[in-house]
């Protein structure tokens, strides 16, 4: 979970594997063509690792955090010294995370082992094929068979689950419980909506034989279990096939090709829908950063699942105004510790984040969000940084960024700025106004200055840093890299 820590982007070796998975789908001219420079794609000689992965005992991440890591042989003890739920009530594999053909073909047999000593799913099961290809195969070589007889249920090639499509009626909203699943995130509240389960993320390995044991506590490496015959099993190391012997079967073919005369086709959207809504040009931005509202000044994580909530709001996510709703819903407030409930500045009164943020963009008044460390981490939504935008927000002030939030925020016109010293986070506080001093001379490499005027009459001024280039200092002057590429396009048609 390399997004989760600030990674953008990690690397494997190439190898023959690789190759025949290029090969089986249908990209052998791709294999051939690394194959040349294979010598270029692999670790130097004499090359150090920190971890050796023929070592590395399997694990289950969380609760509410991916990067909560217990190895399986721990995790009895970690649940009962945390208190952690010991009952599994569901396990989910799939989605686009740890789905593949191969993925899908050990946990089935898994499967296979549990329903030979005649043993169902204790667990409720999902399963989420990772494709419209992967389905298609594993329906024609039975593995959905052997999951749907075991008591399985096996959802649409979507996100599902994982991102909170999921109306969940076996537990109460604030209802206590655990699922496991083999997602790729598991943040508070995101696979359904109740901050109370305690969702961990493991292999399709591990969350298939959890959810025949029933139990957090199982250890499928030491562990039995007892079968419909009263004698204790154990499960063998599961097996299954990298890539199917008789080739991937393509599925039903839905793609829709765009007409060929793009340029006369007209976008007709309903100015009543609550769904869909056609996206307006930011505004450049005008005038001095003074005496800025701070909207929010974020403890702790602040992922974007916490800035940008997917689950019943992912139906606005062609409507802007109406997904911006939940705009930060999820951070918490440092000084009240609590999630959507923040001071105007003008009203003294508290409310909703989106609706302060709202009132304060209404009266033509920036603000800015405070932020702890990585903020922003998790997955790419760029929702995460329009919402923000659309409601007035003018800078987002960290004590550091998850790198592809950080990018979004730029491309949406928005200051992504970060503490020099991470210490002064502590120095601003939650009711400061604040100025932002340098942005008349905003140059790559040049800090800026944040003035930060607290209630008492003094007053801190804290050095930014930022990773503008010439180009991002560009999309921010304009509004928003949109504007900026419009505004290229209008002058390259005019001089035309």
């Amino acid at each position: 979970m390399g997004a989760e820590i600030g990674a953008t982007t990690s690397l494997f070796p190439y190898n023959p594997r690789m190759a025949d998975y290029l090969k089986a789908t249908k990209r052998g001219d791709i294999a051939a063509y690394a194959n040349r420079f294979q010598h270029n794609l692999q670790a130097d000689k004499g090359a150090e690792y920190d971890q050796n992965l023929s070592e590395l005992e399997p694990h289950l991440n969380g609760p509410f955090t991916p990067d909560l890591a217990t190895p399986i042989s721990k995790v009895a003890e970690e649940a009962k010294k945390n208190d952690w739920p010991e009952d599994v009530r569901v396990g989910l594999i799939g989605s686009c995370t740890n789905s593949s053909y191969e993925d899908m073909t050990r946990s089935a047999s898994i499967v296979k082992q549990a329903k030979a000593h005649g043993l169902d799913f204790k667990s409720k099961f999902t399963v989420t094929p990772g494709s419209e290809q992967v389905r298609a195969t594993i329906a024609r070589d039975g593995q959905i068979e052997d999951f749907e007889g075991a008591g399985a249920i096996v959802l649409a090639n979507a996100c599902g689950p994982c991102i909170g499509q999921w109306d969940r009626q076996d537990v109460k909203k604030g209802e206590k419980n655990t699922i496991v699943t083999s997602y790729n995130r598991n943040f508070t509240g995101r696979n359904d909506a109740n901050p109370a389960t305690h969702a961990f993320v493991a292999s399709p390995d591990i969350t298939t034989a959890l959810a025949f044991a029933g139990k957090l506590s199982f250890n499928p490496l030491t562990d039995t279990l007892i079968g419909a015959d009263g004698k204790p099993f154990k499960f063998e190391a599961p097996s299954g096939y990298e890539l199917p012997p008789r080739g991937y079967d393509p599925g039903e073919n839905t793609f829709q090709p765009p007409p060929e005369d793009r340029a006369s086709v007209n976008v007709a959207v309903d100015p009543k829908s609550d769904r869909l809504q056609l996206l307006q040009p930011f505004q450049v931005w005008t005038g001095a950063p003074t005496d800025l509202p701070i909207l929010i000044k974020a403890k702790g994580k602040c992922t974007t699942d916490h800035i940008s909530a997917g689950g019943p709001w992912l139906k606005y996510r062609g409507h802007l105004e109406n997904i911006s709703q939940n705009c930060l819903i999820g951070a918490i407030n440092i000084e009240n510790n609590e999630a959507n409930k923040v001071k105007n500045q003008v009203t003294g009164e508290y409310g909703g984040v989106p609706q302060t943020a709202a009132y304060y963009r209404d009266r033509g008044i920036k603000w800015v969000v405070i932020g702890d460390h990585n903020y922003g981490e998790g997955s790419s939504r760029e929702h995460a940084a329009l919402e923000p935008r659309f409601l007035g927000g003018l800078a987002i002030i960290t004590r550091s960024f998850a790198r592809i939030h950080e990018t979004n925020l730029k491309k949406q016109g928005m200051l992504a700025l970060t503490f020099v010293d991470p210490a002064d986070y502590d120095k601003v506080q939650p009711n400061d106004k604040v100025d932002i001093v340098g942005l008349d001379t905003f140059a790559p490499g040049k800090n800026l200055t944040l003035v930060a005027k607290h209630e008492d009459g003094t007053k801190d001024e804290i050095p930014l840093a930022h990773t503008f280039n010439e180009g991002q200092i560009e999309w921010f002057k304009a509004g928003s890299a949109l504007n900026l590429m419009a505004a290229k396009a209008k002058a390259k048609a005019a001089s035309a």
